[in-house]
């Protein structure tokens, strides 16, 4: 589901910014990155910044990519060991450039890691590029079981990462820590 303003609107001039939420909103705290979408897409955004509700369509994200964007920004859950509801900002080394590897595709199951190693691959197969930076916004999950509904301590944080990635987008997506020394806020 695609959560920008309605078409017929000119197309925003210069880099462009997809955010996509991404992650499975029957597996509890995994549908975090759906739930940012979507009140992401509520709130006044610069006009060449686009929302997309990707959900488990990892495989759609990859392809949409290639439309050609300056900037992609993936939230999804993100376990790293920290308490629930601990933000991150992580920026791949690489991302979307290893086209030697052969992703693994589960359709259903889709990591912001297969999805920019898919990426890397098509942008080989067609000579399309990745975009020029990718940032992950991960929530520490609580809870990835079979469930709707968010646990409490990732709900809370829902207005802190909307907040971090509206910062991000008005700041022109400054410099973060490298993957190996994600940024975490509380």
């Amino acid at each position: 589901m695609n959560l920008s303003p309605p078409e017929g609107l000119p197309a925003p001039a210069g880099p462009r910014t997809l955010v996509a939420g991404i992650g499975n909103i029957f597996l509890g705290d995994d549908g975090f990155g759906v739930e940012t979408a979507r009140r992401l897409a509520e709130r006044q955004l610069p006009q060449h910044v686009e929302v997309v509700d990707i959900g488990v369509r990892g495989v759609h994200l990859a392809y949409q990519v290639l439309d050609g964007y300056d900037t992609l920004v993936l939230v999804d859950a993100t376990a790293r060991g920290e308490a629930p509801g601990t933000l991150y900002v992580i920026e791949p080394d690489g991302a979307g450039c290893d086209t030697g590897a052969v992703p693994a595709i589960d359709g259903h199951r889709m990591t912001p890691d297969a999805v920019l190693a898919l990426l890397g691959t098509l942008c080989a197969g067609t000579g399309g590029q990745p975009p020029r930076r990718v940032l992950v916004v991960g929530c520490e999950p609580a809870c990835v079981e079979e469930g709707i509904g968010l646990s409490q301590p990732v709900s809370d944080a829902l207005p802190r990462a909307v907040r971090l990635i509206e910062e991000l987008l008005r700041d022109g997506v400054p410099s973060v820590a490298r993957a190996s020394t994600a940024e975490a806020s509380t």
